[in-house]
């Protein structure tokens, strides 16, 4: 039986039988060791000249969009061999930038002069929003909540070579006597914990953020991770293209009345839903807009953007189960195509694409945290180099396993890359693969193995453990 085996770095090769070593290169040198730092920085941020007063609220009279000023924040770097990793507390307590060194790409969207805008409309808790980028957590109120501007305390939890973990604290325990109707008076008391973690050896990052509840009586809430993603970005000016898709295990989404154009051309799906297909790519968002999985996330574990124009791609990996709402948000493929230079003409409207992982199905919809409760959220953040898309993901492995006419492939990203790989792949009995691989973290990697004519709807597993033989992650899907 012959198995083509084609390499992302250009190296294909026919394999007669089913044993053999796979590496990239094949002549590569032993991994030498990786380690992990903690340092100190600083990042220089541009905004359109405000001024907010006391409670956060934007000073009446303040806003010159003709003036353009800097602001410089202490960040903190965490560093290995795979991910530069930036940290900003005193700014919403948000992971700013994830570089991916392999590529040197930009995974996260960073906004480069930032302009206040919704000011006075009703929609944000302080009356107006202004975008930065990264990842952070919003709550205890829907639309960014009320912590994506206040400053959160940092504390290194550990230290080490193999690992460093660090926590971003916030007590909700404030409140903006101005804050539009439809969000919540008064402080939940709901206290905050953010834990980043890099390890050693791994192309991921770890996070977990942790809720409690200190009160005697429960408290209606909503908490959202936001993600503003723009996956193999140049680093000094990161934005989603043309080539930017949403990666997602989800059939169907349903949109509020007011951004109902985005569905215009979508097929139904059932009642008040459209089928998930077109609104997947960047390039289809009319205008900005909101879309919800429909129903949720029913329990699928990842979901992501991919630059198809590079193949580089930022995939977030939970329990949604716990996180089972999927918001997804652009300001519409123009912000892309009508572009302007920032500093000359600053504008609200850029090209990334912001997914938000929540504990309710939508906004303004309330999750209730009981007293003295707790709830925990963890979460990996993996990049991927040469994968058209994600179908099984866990915190050590993405796949994507396609088996369509007369082939089947196999395309991974290895989060451990130093670990050796056994990779198995059958039709029902026929074994189609079964050899050790060495994951290429820079091109990625992709198997394609024949199948005869006639093999439709026939199922193929494919099974990748360690060299120990520990099980890495198992998938299944039926040849189309």
């Amino acid at each position: 039986m012959a198995v083509q085996l084609l390499l992302r770095n250009g190296i294909s090769a026919t394999v007669i039988g089913l044993c053999m070593t796979f590496a990239c290169p094949a002549t590569a040198e032993p991994a030498s060791p990786d380690h992990v730092s903690l340092s100190e920085s600083s990042i220089r941020w541009s905004t359109v000249k405000y001024a907010t007063d006391a409670e956060n609220g934007l000073v009446r009279g303040s806003l010159d969009d003709k003036t353009i000023v800097d602001r410089v924040f202490k960040t903190y770097v965490l560093e290995n061999k795979y991910l530069k990793v930036t940290l900003l507390p005193e700014f919403g307590g948000r992971i700013l930038s994830i570089i991916y060194k392999p590529t040197g790409h930009e995974e996260l969207y960073r906004n480069e002069v930032a302009v206040p805008y919704g000011i006075g409309a009703g929609n944000f808790y302080y009356d107006w929003l202004m975008v930065y980028g990264g990842i952070f957590p919003t709550f205890p109120d829907p639309e960014h909540g009320k912590t994506w501007l206040k400053p959160w305390a940092f504390k290194v939890v550990k230290q080490g070579d193999d690992e460093v973990t660090v926590a971003m604290s916030l007590t909700d325990d404030f409140a903006y006597a101005a804050a539009p109707p439809k969000f919540r008076r008064g402080a939940s008391g709901i206290a905050a914990t953010y834990y980043v973690t890099l390890t050693a050896g791994r192309a991921a990052l770890h996070a977990r953020v942790v809720l409690k509840n200190p009160g005697h009586e429960a408290v209606p809430y909503e908490y959202w991770t936001c993600t503003t993603l723009a996956p193999g970005s140049d680093p000094n000016h990161p934005r989603a293209t043309g080539g930017a898709e949403i990666i997602a295990p989800v059939k169907a989404y349903t949109t509020p009345a007011w951004s109902s154009n985005i569905a215009q051309g979508d097929a139904s799906a059932g009642p008040d839903e459209h089928r998930f297909d077109k609104l997947r790519y960047f390039k289809n968002w009319p205008t900005m807009g909101i879309a919800y999985a429909a129903p949720d996330m029913q329990g699928g574990n990842f979901w992501g953007v991919i630059n198809h124009d590079n193949d580089e791609g930022i995939i977030r990996i939970a329990d949604n189960r716990i996180t089972r709402g999927l918001k997804m948000w652009t300001w519409g493929f123009p912000s892309f195509t009508h572009q302007t230079d920032a500093r000359k003409a600053p504008s609200e409207a850029q090209p990334y694409v912001e997914l938000w992982a929540g504990v309710s199905d939508q906004f303004f919809h309330s999750a209730e945290l009981p007293a003295r409760g707790e709830v925990s959220i963890a979460e990996t953040y993996g990049p991927t180099v040469g994968m058209s898309n994600v179908t099984d993901a866990n915190e050590s492995i993405l796949v994507n396993l396609e088996a369509k006419g007369n082939s089947v492939t196999v395309q991974f990203v290895s989060l451990e890359p130093a670990m050796p790989l056994h990779v198995a792949l059958k039709r029902g009995e026929t074994v189609l693969f079964d050899a050790d691989v060495k994951a290429d973290p820079k091109v990625g990697n992709e198997i394609v193995a024949a199948v005869p004519a006639g093999s439709h709807g026939d199922q193929v597993q494919l099974t990748i453990r360690s060299a120990e033989g520990r099980n890495v992650i198992a998938a299944e899907t039926r040849i189309k």
